[in-house]
């Protein structure tokens, strides 16, 4: 293999390698924004100075439950927990172990502890988000496949003799020049061996764009969070818009309800007055704006 080919091949290697990094670090950003929007949703009330609120909604994020206990030296805590064992009637694991990345452990059973859970299906949030980021990242690489083809290179054939005129009249071409000169020779032969080839593509990035951003709504609908998933029309009115958030209404309270039903539990076995709600900025602008406008 010759040296000119070996280095155009390992070239090739490192743009394709730069590509799959590129697509992986757009991966980890939207799974990261997905990540904090998830963990900051929610607000926790009334939680003991030994609980830390960040913790749990990481836990809940990742690992789809966490539980809630006392230790007798550190006071409460909500620590991720091992699941397994029997279960009660409505299917709830009653072997429960307690566990710390600094080696703690305890274990546990229902009459001592909660299980919170994320949601009302028990299911792992994270897991489902992962796949929203891999299809936001591959639309980002698609959209700039498309705007690059845009570029529209062009590939003109010739013959040898013919390829020093052609790079020459070509430097005359992209220097703007007005006209461009030949000798009678230029085109030697009958010029069948000279053509000149586009590679030009169709533009479709915006509608790639717009299934991004539905895609985008769709993974915040998902979280329970407030979006707009058509574009909105010019004075539509707030009961317009909320009849359009059915979809994230209802991921919410799933979410919500499952922290609410853990925070009763919590509240009758440790005394507590523990609570938690969704943060929704979005219609408490509005209700602000509308108290202004009352007044």
């Amino acid at each position: 293999m010759s040296k000119a080919r070996k280095a155009r091949r390992e070239k090739q290697r490192t743009a394709f390698d730069d590509s799959v990094c590129y697509q992986l670090y757009t991966f980890d950003q939207y799974l990261d924004l997905f990540t904090e929007i998830a963990i900051s949703s929610f607000e926790w009330v009334g939680l003991p100075s030994t609980v830390d609120a960040r913790f749990i909604e990481v836990g809940l994020y990742e690992d789809k439950a966490m539980l809630y206990f006392n230790d007798e030296v550190m006071g409460n805590l909500c620590l991720k927990g091992i699941l397994g064992g029997q279960l009660d009637v409505y299917n709830i694991p009653l072997d429960r172990r307690a566990y710390a990345s600094n080696g703690y452990q305890r274990v546990c059973g229902r009459s001592d502890s909660v299980i919170i859970w994320d949601n009302m299906t028990h299911w792992c949030c994270k897991d489902k988000m992962t796949i929203y980021a891999k299809r936001l990242a591959e639309l980002d690489a698609t959209i700039d496949i498309n705007c690059n083809a845009q570029r529209t290179p062009i590939l003109i054939k010739g013959s040898e003799q013919q390829q020093l005129s052609l790079k020459n009249a070509y430097k005359e071409f992209v220097g703007n020049e007005p006209v461009i000169f030949a000798s009678n020779d230029f085109m030697e032969g009958d010029g069948s061996s000279f053509g000149v080839f586009t590679t030009g593509a169709p533009y479709v990035a915006d509608k790639l764009y717009e299934l991004k951003v539905n895609l985008w709504n769709e993974a915040l609908t998902y979280l329970g969070v407030t979006n707009i998933s058509i574009q909105k029309k010019e004075r539509m009115i707030k009961d317009e818009v909320q009849r359009l958030q059915g979809g994230v209404m209802a991921n919410r309270y799933s979410r919500e309800f499952a922290r609410q039903q853990a925070c009763e539990q919590i509240n009758r076995m440790f005394s507590t007055q523990i609570s938690c709600h969704f943060r929704d900025v979005f219609n408490q602008n509005d209700d602000r704006k509308e108290d202004n406008e009352g007044e």
